[in-house]
């Protein structure tokens, strides 16, 4: 099939405007989890989602749905152990994460009937992105959007220094619990372009490839989403072609992209550095 022919399908659109605000919102919210060292968290909000979905299954509610309202618990759960009970953050992760894998598991065992489309929230199928994906990814990617420019310099402060960020009276309870919510969201509704299984790579291994580039937190969201969405289009038509996974080649095109974008930092360096250094002969 050639290639424009693709466009006329509809999923396939769908899958190009779910890239696009998926690679938005994961640039913005990966930022902040990576510069904030939040990469565990996030993986454990992400495994304690499938809770969620279990809940849907079983109850016959919308999987999405339940799974968004599961893993906001367990976000804010994660942060109120940590913060107010005494309990070491990586415990409290490892707390909702194997709840939330435990009740899935269960629930979706118990469920009547078969869940189809279980392959689709663990292993991901870019193409099934709906419309209503769609909309609520731009709805996240807008509100995402609004709060950077509205609380971009709280935002930084805390990502990098929470306590010098206190002393300037910057509200760190709030963005902290405003940035889980949001994570915790943008997790779920990212869910159909990866799967839970590698969904974690999706907000981390972009912004790493920006941060080879630069260093400065508006470029990494920049450059990030640049990123995310390249991957997800580059790792959809080679996933077609090849006839394999969509969301487990999107994160091996995502990882590849981050290599190559080290192995050109390091012969930019080398290059540079002879420039600064030549060789003189006798």
């Amino acid at each position: 099939m050639n290639l424009l022919e693709l466009f006329d399908y509809a999923f396939f659109r769908n899958a190009l405007w779910g890239s696009l605000f998926a690679g938005i919102a994961c640039g913005m919210i990966g930022t902040y989890v990576v510069s904030r060292r939040l990469v565990f968290i996030s993986g454990g909000i992400t495994h304690a989602s499938f809770g969620g979905l279990g809940i849907g299954f079983y109850f016959g509610l919308n999987p999405i749905l339940s799974a968004m309202g599961f893993s906001v618990l367990s976000a804010f759960g994660i942060e109120w152990l940590s913060t107010k009970q005494g309990v070491r953050e990586d415990s409290a992760i490892a707390v909702f994460w194997s709840l939330g894998m435990a009740i899935g598991i269960i629930l979706t065992f118990l469920s009547p009937g078969y869940a189809p489309n279980l392959s689709e929230y663990l292993f991901g199928n870019i193409l099934t992105i709906t419309k209503t994906d769609i909309w609520a990814l731009l709805t996240l990617s807008v509100l995402l959007a609004m709060f950077f420019l509205t609380h971009y310099q709280a935002i930084v402060s805390v990502s990098f220094d929470i306590e010098f960020a206190k002393t300037r009276r910057i509200s760190t309870r709030f963005i902290e619990y405003t940035m889980m919510f949001f994570i915790a969201v943008t997790i779920v509704l990212s869910i159909r372009l990866v799967g839970i299984v590698l969904l974690m790579s999706l907000i981390t291994v972009p912004q790493m490839t920006a941060n080879v580039f630069t260093v400065k937190y508006s470029h990494i969201i920049y450059l990030s989403s640049a990123f995310s969405f390249v991957g997800c289009i580059v790792g959809l038509f080679l996933s077609y072609y090849l006839n394999v996974p969509s969301g487990a080649f999107i994160i091996f095109v995502l990882i590849l992209m981050f290599f190559i974008a080290k192995a050109i930092k390091s012969i930019d360096k080398k290059s540079k550095k002879r420039t600064r250094n030549p060789s003189t002969g006798d």
